[in-house]
């Protein structure tokens, strides 16, 4: 789990199989895809908050999808791409969320032509239909 620096335990494996179906699995932010346009797996919140930071994305929730007090639907709001919908939130809340619901951030930094890439999903590994 997360410490206070910040920083998440090496990408969740699936709890039966002990492995990731991602072509790369990223532990820090030193590190980068090995090819543009493939998957890559992260926890690390430092990749996370770097990666989004790099696309001027905001970590937010959707309205309404509250439990207990806390987001439940995590998102994130990228300049330009029609996020009135979205509520704006703190890192600290995104990733507690995060930790809480033992999530990997499944993402690529580049499509396969080389230009950045918005895509990412948030995923339970221990989820069979996952």
């Amino acid at each position: 789990m997360s410490g206070p620096s910040g920083s998440g335990e090496a990408g969740r494996r699936h709890p039966v199989t002990g492995e990731h179906k991602y072509e790369q699995e990223i532990t820090s932010a030193d590190e980068h895809e090995e090819r543009p346009g493939r998957s890559l797996v992260t926890t690390d919140h430092e990749v996370i908050r770097r990666w989004a930071g790099d696309r001027d994305a905001t970590p937010a929730t959707v309205p309404g999808t509250e439990h207990e007090g806390r987001p439940e639907v995590l998102r994130f709001d990228f300049p330009g791409y029609g996020g009135e919908d979205l509520q704006h939130i703190s890192w600290d809340e995104w990733f507690r969320t995060f930790e809480e619901r033992r999530l990997d951030f499944v993402y690529q930094e580049h499509r396969k032509d080389g230009s950045p890439s918005n895509f990412f999903r948030l995923e339970n590994p221990g989820r069979e239909d996952a």
